[in-house]
């Protein structure tokens, strides 16, 4: 028998990474935190759910062909139908956060986030488009194991069981190629468009309508040449993600990099800080040192007494 050809050698090293336990703590935290900034996202929509989703408002026209901006052309709902699927979209959010019918939580929370997608172009953001993404991830996956509701009635009806700190999880795996994937193809975007040819892109965005009292503070103390800096910084950062995140000896310093950046980003501009709690989230269920993540473990166990 020939010895096994090094593609072989690299395919069976990426199954075996696949099958690793990991953490429940990186699972959990997302089923928790995720939903709930998306929820905040969505908040505003939701308040009026008849002009979001119903004939209440205003609606793009089908185009009558397909097209990129409208993939599928969805009708206005009656307006009692528009309200229950924005009462849907909460309780399925709330109860995937809550650890309640997890799994069965996130299929409801995928469906209905994928219609509002699908359903509103005009307002469609890159939240609006990882929602079904993260929620399926969730439902494929054994989320709800540890420090919810369902996990927590399983101890009270089994007090010797116990309850698992790792599992086997491709979902995990999946948000941690994810996130570095995101970036890599933001950075990309960035280079192809006016990053690489124009100093101060990213000076220009502090004076959108998406400013808060932050960006005008740190717009008048910090020179124009600084952000020049820090959008090569994001550039560098994004662009070779892959490396950062898959190297050990970067993972730390990426992971802190991206953090400070979504930060700044949910101070400076306003409407996008959901987004910024969602990606900083994922990162740090990801991207977050086993032995923080052991920390994380044992505060959420004595919390949830679980």
């Amino acid at each position: 028998m020939s010895p096994p050809s090094a593609h072989m050698f690299v395919g069976d090293r990426f199954f075996s990474w696949l099958r690793k336990p990991v953490p429940v703590a990186r699972l959990e935290l997302v089923r928790i935190a995720a939903p709930l900034a998306i929820l905040g996202f969505m908040s505003a929509r939701i308040a009026y759910a008849d002009e979001w989703l119903g004939s209440g408002g205003f609606r793009v026209p089908d185009l009558g062909y397909a097209d990129p901006r409208q993939p599928l052309y969805l009708p206005a709902l009656p307006s009692w139908v528009a309200w229950a699927v924005a009462i849907a979209m909460v309780g399925s959010g709330l109860a995937l956060s809550l650890g309640f019918q997890a799994r069965r939580a996130a299929w409801l929370f995928a469906a209905t986030g994928a219609y509002v997608a699908l359903s509103d172009r005009l307002a469609a953001f890159t939240v609006s488009k990882l929602t079904p993404v993260i929620a399926i991830a969730l439902a494929l996956s054994p989320c709800g194991a540890r420090f919810g509701i369902d996990a927590y009635r399983a101890r009270q009806a089994a007090p010797k069981r116990v309850l698992p700190r790792e599992v086997v999880s491709g979902s995990v795996r999946f948000f941690q190629i994810l996130v570095p994937v995101i970036y890599c193809a933001s950075g990309i975007a960035k280079a192809r468009g006016d990053w690489l040819k124009q100093p101060y892109v990213l000076w220009s965005h502090l004076h959108s309508s998406y400013q808060t009292s932050v960006t005008l503070l740190l717009a008048n103390l910090l020179p124009p040449v600084a952000w020049t800096l820090f959008q090569i910084m994001t550039l560098t950062l994004e662009s070779f993600a892959p490396v950062w995140f898959s190297w050990n000896k970067t993972r730390p310093y990426a992971l802190l990099a991206a953090l400070g950046m979504h930060a700044m980003i949910g101070l400076m501009f306003g409407p996008v800080r959901y987004f910024a709690m969602l990606m900083m989230t994922l990162l740090i269920a990801s991207h977050l040192s086993e032995a923080r993540l052991d920390q994380v473990t044992a505060r959420l166990a004595k919390l949830t007494r679980s």
